[in-house]
């Protein structure tokens, strides 16, 4: 009989801690969801430190060089060198009417 008790105590024993793994604080699920977290997190902070890189590389060729200077002074400001000469392409805002149309609008 006492044999029995010893095996019925673990046995609980057993299911508590079986119900602590699954479904406690803390549990299987729970760490499953935060270790997504954790590789979603990382995943940003990499992202977001090769955006670091890429500005401080920018940044760097901004005090060091002046080609980067006049590229961005050309390229966002519309700027040019004395004595150059600037040409703008346009695109056609729509499409070209027909030459038909163009001579009936004339009559009018």
């Amino acid at each position: 009989m006492r044999r029995w008790w010893a095996l019925a105590v673990l046995l609980l024993l057993l299911v508590g801690l079986q119900s602590k793994l699954w479904w406690g604080e803390g549990a299987l699920g729970e760490a499953r969801v935060l270790e997504e977290r954790v590789a979603e997190q990382r995943r940003e902070n990499a992202r977001l430190q090769q955006r670091n890189n890429d500005l401080s590389a920018e940044v760097q060729d901004l005090k060091s060089g002046e080609a980067a200077v006049e590229d961005r002074a050309r390229s966002e400001l519309g700027m040019i060198k004395p004595g150059e000469t600037f040409y703008r392409v346009v695109d056609p805002a729509g499409p070209v009417p027909p030459r038909e149309a163009v001579d009936d609008e004339a009559v009018e």
